[in-house]
């Protein structure tokens, strides 16, 4: 993976916290992130060249009118006034290759002194195992904070652990292997084990990412809500607003209008229509 500043921009050393997606069904993280870039009005600083993922072009996608801007399949974002900086995936990974550009992440993430990588990724609600209709909050986390997984700022907001993560489960303790490069061939999962419930989450790609900014030595927090296809905009507004709930970040502080709040992506206009009511976030 090779990091390309643009022409005349540079690195900001005090955006020390990485905000980016992990592709999932509804692609409400990359939602999520497009709606940060936009309220924010984050500077594009540069993108990244991996060729583990696919190939794609568009047009600007945060602009307020299209100028003809070419958008890339990796690109970074820095947003110096709330010491953030976002990467926004526009295309998937090729098939096989997640955690090897999970690792590419990581490299960068540590290269570029970042200390807190925040990765936002929904989740099959087909593959919900419980249901809390208690909880007007169903965002669940997973950190790096304790080798549980638990996180005492998570659990303070009132967030709930991932159930489905267990360090010690074949399928995480091969991952996190694969991500520390001690896995030898002949630890590898069997094509002919049979595979159940528990072995779902670890092959997701919020999982690679996780294990492998861990291995590098990074704080990782993954920020996580159940969905399912359709419109998934309210969902990447709550997953949005769950990212500042957890950095502090008050959407009245963002630049994206004069009055502060949400601004709607270019993108989500021309693809999706619409914005949603949103004056319940």
């Amino acid at each position: 993976m090779e990091f390309v500043l643009e022409e005349g921009k540079s690195l900001h050393e005090e955006c020390s916290t990485l905000i980016l997606p992990a592709l999932s069904i509804g692609n409400v993280g990359q939602l999520a992130v497009d709606l940060l870039v936009s309220s924010m009005r984050a500077d594009k600083i540069g993108y990244l060249d991996d060729p583990l993922v696919l190939p794609c072009v568009g047009n600007d996608a945060y602009g307020p009118d299209p100028q003809g801007l070419l958008a890339l399949p990796l690109e970074a974002y820095d947003s110096p006034s709330n010491a953030l900086t976002l990467i926004q995936q526009r295309s998937p990974v090729v098939k096989g290759m997640m955690v090897e550009f999970a690792k590419n992440l990581a490299n960068f993430a540590a290269s570029t002194g970042k200390k807190h990588v925040i990765v936002l990724s929904s989740l099959d609600s087909g593959k919900r195992q419980k249901l809390d209709m208690l909880s007007e909050m169903q965002i669940y986390y997973l950190s790096t904070a304790n080798m549980d997984g638990t996180d005492n700022d998570c659990e303070r907001i009132g967030w709930k652990k991932l159930q489905e993560y267990n360090p010690v489960q074949r399928s995480w303790k091969y991952l996190d292997d694969l991500a520390k490069g001690n896995s030898l061939l002949e630890d590898n999962l069997s094509i002919e084990d049979e595979l159940g419930d528990e072995d779902y989450f670890p092959s997701l790609p919020f999982a690679a990412i996780f294990s492998c900014c861990k291995a590098k030595g990074l704080k990782v927090t993954c920020i996580l809500s159940y969905c399912s296809e359709g419109d998934n905009t309210p969902d990447s507004f709550q997953l949005a607003e769950a990212a500042c709930k957890l950095l502090g970040l008050g959407t009245d502080n963002f630049r994206g209008n004069e009055g502060g709040g949400w601004v709607i992506p270019l993108s989500w206009k021309t693809v999706y229509g619409p914005p949603p009511d949103v004056s319940l976030f």
